[in-house]
């Protein structure tokens, strides 16, 4: 049974919570393989998707989602909203409510503002990232890719690279997949690595090459620049030699690795573009796999709700 009402972050998720949302993930995969790709299970629904940074998977992904279970979606931008002309937050999200919403998603820069949110407003909220905290969906759809392939979560290794202190991916990744049992380490410049974040119950380390030996998932992070406050690097030439993972490095892996990347991927400095292409790459599976999580996820905060409640 299900009986969460908002997805404000992975940290908050029980085992039985995420395997219930794989599983229901996997029985909405199929839709979008059909030749008219839509049912009828959110007829009559109203999901707003409220975007304050920019995004094109994310967006899109709960945008198609809606769509496919025939919710009416309605898209707002923080240029199209009255937060130009110096509107509160919380105000835009109650006078949204006022229109009788069935569901708000929520991507902000300020870290808390989904958790925020849902104190103010009664409709189920999804968060779709907010700042360096947590960005749900994207390790869920990160953890179905996984048990596709390998069949199992418990006991595989998990290695992390790049951009951590900046990464609300890697804090979502990190809760969702120790919960199920999975091994992770952390690599990166040590300028980029927060402080204690071992407390989190995660192993680090700053070589990529000996860190990739014996893993059974390596997943690269984007080096996001707008949100760093100075840079932290030399050079973004000396980032690439040391951690853009190459098809030579890749020599040093398991031949069944599996290889991620939330995107958008800047090619050539945290991957090289054979490896993007290679079997080993799983990063498209990753956009497949959100949508139909995104599916479960409406799902069960409405459909899965109200059948529980009769």
């Amino acid at each position: 049974m299900f009986n969460l009402k908002n997805i404000l972050g992975t940290k908050c998720l029980s085992k039985e919570d995420i395997i219930t949302i794989l599983d229901t993930a996997d029985s909405f995969k199929e839709i979008s393989t059909r030749p008219i790709k839509k049912v009828p299970t959110l007829r009559g629904k109203t999901v707003i998707n409220l975007f304050f940074e920019p995004s094109t998977r994310t967006r899109t992904s709960f945008e198609i989602a809606g769509k496919r279970l025939s919710a009416d979606v309605i898209n707002i931008s923080e240029y199209t909203s009255s937060s130009v002309k110096g509107e509160n937050l919380i105000d835009t999200a109650l006078n949204l409510e006022a229109m009788h919403p069935d569901i708000m998603v929520v991507r902000h820069s300020l870290s808390g503002i989904a958790e925020m949110l849902s104190q103010y407003v009664e409709c189920p909220i999804i968060n779709a990232g907010d700042g360096y905290h947590e960005h749900p969906t994207q390790a869920l759809l990160d953890l179905q890719t996984i048990r596709e392939a390998k069949g199992t979560l418990m006991g595989l290794n998990v290695v992390i690279v790049g951009d951590i202190a900046h990464s609300r991916v890697v804090r979502s990744n990190i809760y969702a997949m120790k919960t199920m049992g999975m091994h992770v380490k952390l690599i990166g410049p040590p300028t980029m690595i927060p402080l204690e974040i071992e407390k989190m119950g995660v192993s680090v380390g700053y070589n990529l090459e000996d860190s990739i030996k014996g893993m059974d998932v390596i997943m690269m992070l984007r080096l996001q620049k707008e949100r760093q406050s100075k840079y932290l690097l030399p050079s973004i030439r000396e980032y690439s030699n040391l951690y853009c993972l190459t098809s030579q490095l890749l020599e040093k892996a398991k031949d069944d690795v599996l290889i991620f990347h939330p995107g958008p991927v800047n090619r050539g400095i945290e991957i090289s573009l054979d490896v993007m292409k290679s079997e080993r790459s799983f990063i498209l599976t990753q956009v497949t796999n959100g949508v139909a999580i995104r599916m479960a996820l409406m799902y069960l905060l409405l459909v899965n709700k109200n059948d529980n409640n009769n």
